[in-house]
């Protein structure tokens, strides 16, 4: 049996038949794993901001500065870091979206 939603010759394409799932796969094809670089960049911001909390309060506490700060200065340096990336990937997608 010939399939319904095609015409007598003329093949369906899957822009036709299923634009939702078409959008998906080229949004998906232009940019390989767009979601779970952004999960992956929001889960080390936020590693990063209970690495600094926790050395603020190591500092409020009155523990070595010496060995504190450096720590301090790498876990804020990863959110800066993150937050970031996480804002070029948005850029890069709205601009993939236009």
């Amino acid at each position: 049996m010939a399939n319904n939603s095609r015409k007598a010759g003329k093949p369906s394409t899957l822009q036709q038949t299923d634009p939702e799932k078409y959008a998906f796969l080229k949004a998906e094809a232009e940019a390989p794993y767009r979601g779970l670089r952004k999960f992956v960049y929001v889960a080390f911001a936020a590693s990063g901001a209970i690495g600094a909390f926790i050395f603020v309060t190591q500092l409020l506490a009155g523990q070595e500065v010496s060995n504190t700060l450096p720590n301090l200065a790498i876990q804020i340096g990863v959110v800066a870091l993150m937050l970031w990336l996480l804002r070029l990937e948005g850029k890069a997608e709205r601009k993939s979206d236009s």
